[in-house]
């Protein structure tokens, strides 16, 4: 539907994850029309994209660039059939863009990458080899396409009578981008800033080194900009983002202090401090042993976000004994 005019937005359906849509944007251009994201690749998703641009009078040819937030497959996995069908050029991270094949197509190494960094973290055997290919299944729902411009920090999409400023926002993913339109001051968040939850921020082998560090930095940033409405790719589009941030801000705070008090002058690893923190896929909290592999490992990979962050800030130590890395949290 058209949420503000020139602005449309479509809901994708999901398969198989908690969250039951992901929401993309269409920019009406003088020319063509900008495709911001793109859902997964299913039959669904894809009907869902094209009924949709009907509806609002559109086809799919009339789509003339599309532009990737980051590139986990809810954002990035359409992808590659949309470019084939309509000749967009394609625009993503150039952060992000190496690691498309690694991820996608020749996973194979980053498994081994995944599964040795798994181990080193506390990951007992039992679950290691569940742990490792726990999002393999999400590869049938990505069709790649190499990217026709790289884009970074700065850069401008031009869809007259739209000017997208790019801006770097990493944390979610490591070159995960927002585009922000200055005349309008409409922010096209990704999962940056979200209105009802709270984005996962892991540490991983195709992560930064201080994740957590980077998404908090991100939304420093974020609050220094004039921002009358955000486009986020899960939840309505809201104002009010500076006391959203405020309330992300808190919550990781607020979690910070849960990790200290479980680790507290104890020599712990990331596995370990994970099992005993509750945490929340849905809407109530849930003990670590009753979650599915899937959110399992999103929470031991959330967690070393935190205790990475903890190491930067000097509030931890990190160490390895037995070839496990190990936390000890002084503060």
């Amino acid at each position: 539907m058209e949420v503000m005019k020139g602005i449309y937005r479509i809901a994708v359906p999901l398969p198989q994850v908690a969250l039951k849509e992901v929401d993309i944007y269409v920019i009406e251009g003088e020319k063509g029309n900008l495709l911001i994201d793109t859902g997964w690749n299913t039959p669904e998703a894809f009907n869902a994209v094209k009924d949709s641009l009907k509806i609002d009078g559109f086809e799919l040819r009339d789509i003339t660039q599309i532009a990737i937030t980051h590139f986990h497959p809810d954002h990035y996995g359409l992808a590659g059939k949309l470019k084939q069908l309509t000749n967009a050029t394609l625009a993503m991270s150039e952060i992000e863009a190496p690691l498309l094949d690694g991820r996608y197509s020749n996973p194979e190494n980053l498994l081994k990458e995944l599964s040795a960094f798994l181990r080193v973290n506390g990951v007992t055997d039992s679950m290691l080899s569940k742990f490792s290919e726990a999002s393999m299944p999400f590869r049938q729902f990505v069709v790649t396409a190499k990217p026709d411009i790289l884009l970074k920090d700065g850069d401008t999409i031009s869809m007259p009578p739209f000017e997208l400023q790019v801006l770097l926002t990493p944390g979610h993913s490591p070159g995960h981008l927002c585009f922000y339109e200055p005349n309008r001051k409409m922010l096209f968040s990704g999962d940056m800033l979200l209105p009802e939850i709270s984005t996962n921020i892991s540490y991983h082998p195709q992560s930064s080194d201080n994740p957590l560090g980077d998404f908090i930095n991100s939304l420093k940033m974020l609050q220094e900009i004039d921002i009358n409405f955000a486009f986020p790719a899960h939840g309505p589009v809201f104002s009010g983002t500076k006391p959203r941030i405020e309330a992300l801000l808190y919550h990781h705070k607020n979690r910070e202090r849960e990790i200290i008090q479980v680790a507290h002058n104890n020599l712990m690893n990331g596995y370990q401090i994970a099992s005993q923190l509750a945490w929340a896929p849905g809407d109530k909290p849930v003990p670590f042993d009753k979650l599915s592999v899937w959110d399992k490992r999103l929470a031991v990979m959330e967690t070393l976000a935190h205790l990475q962050y903890l190491v930067y800030s000097g509030k931890a130590r990190k160490m390895e004994e037995n070839g496990v890395n190990m936390y000890f949290v002084e503060e």
